[in-house]
């Protein structure tokens, strides 16, 4: 359950109508580091999450909030949108509000689409999509998945800032910015939070560390003879975990003599192909059932085993 209470977090009041901006500003909206992103990443993250107390709250804590910015920046776009489309002295121009729209920088979707309201999409007009966001069900890769998400964040809303010289629209994205500088710090204590609890020991994603190869966890394969990347400290000194020392490989060759080719192409496919690995198998509806059949008995077979 949500509450909704009938008040900005902060005020969202330009001096004067821009289209212009209002257009610039959809990418905090709906960009793929947009404010939309993190609220629906923060919210998956955490209704998915599994560490019920402390973790989930502060993860919904921020969504919450989340939710706020979204709000107050759909206040702004609409407040700078007001009586658009904008100024324009073309007699044609004047006689069109469209092109008026254009003329003046203004997004014509604003005008078309949304009514003078803000869009759930970017400068561009590309809709929000789902696939911006991360929630993986692991604290520790959400955790650095959203630092990432809130520099991002930040750093647009920086540039925006930059652009305008509304202290209307200023004062509001100084309160996002310190925000956004918050926030990035919140997750990474996180992490250490995350250390201190045992649910990591490094702050590294190591499931499945075991299985790991054994030389190539440790090691920096450079693929340049003229590369200067053995001087940063990604290649040589301990390993963030403490386990190795970090090996560094000049000139990295192949590891292996296994060449990049397929087995040979099914022969009604037509693709071009020289017969050098013989002649393909036919694929067929009944040859993939049996397939089928196969991985299932083997599978029966794996468990019985």
């Amino acid at each position: 359950m949500f509450k909704h209470v009938d008040y900005l977090q902060f005020q969202a009041k330009p001096e004067k109508p821009d289209a212009l901006l209002a257009r610039k500003m959809q990418e905090l909206v709906g960009g793929q580091f947009g404010e939309m992103t993190v609220m629906m990443q923060y919210l998956w993250q955490g209704w998915s999450c599994r560490v019920p107390g402390k973790y989930k709250d502060m993860i919904m804590d921020i969504a919450t909030e989340e939710i706020g910015h979204v709000e107050m920046l759909t206040t702004m776009l609409a407040r700078l949108l007001e009586g658009a489309p904008g100024e324009a002295t073309e007699k044609a121009a004047a006689a069109n509000p469209l092109l008026a729209a254009v003329i003046g920088g203004m997004s014509p979707q604003h005008a078309i689409v949304s009514g003078g309201g803000a869009l759930p999409r970017d400068s561009e007009g590309t809709p929000w999509n789902t696939g911006y966001i991360v929630a993986s069900g692991n604290l520790l890769s959400d955790f650095r998945s959203n630092v990432a998400a809130e520099a991002q964040s930040r750093l647009m809303t920086s540039r925006v800032y930059n652009m305008t010289d509304d202290r209307g629209v200023k004062d509001m994205l100084q309160f996002n910015l310190a925000r956004d500088t918050y926030h990035q710090q919140q997750w990474l204590l996180g992490i250490e939070q995350l250390i201190a609890d045992g649910f990591t020991e490094s702050g590294i994603e190591d499931s499945n560390a075991e299985f790991e190869h054994p030389e190539a966890n440790h090691t920096f394969y450079s693929f340049d003879p003229e590369s200067t990347a053995g001087e940063g400290r990604w290649a040589h000194g301990p390993t963030l975990n403490g386990k190795d020392e970090i090996v560094y490989v000049p000139d990295a060759q192949p590891l292996t003599d296994d060449r990049p080719l397929g087995p040979a192409p099914d022969p009604k496919l037509y693709v071009t192909y020289d017969g050098s690995m013989g002649k393909g198998k036919p694929g067929t509806g009944a040859g993939a059932h049996a397939q089928g059949v196969a991985n299932v008995v083997n599978k029966i077979k794996g468990a019985l085993d």
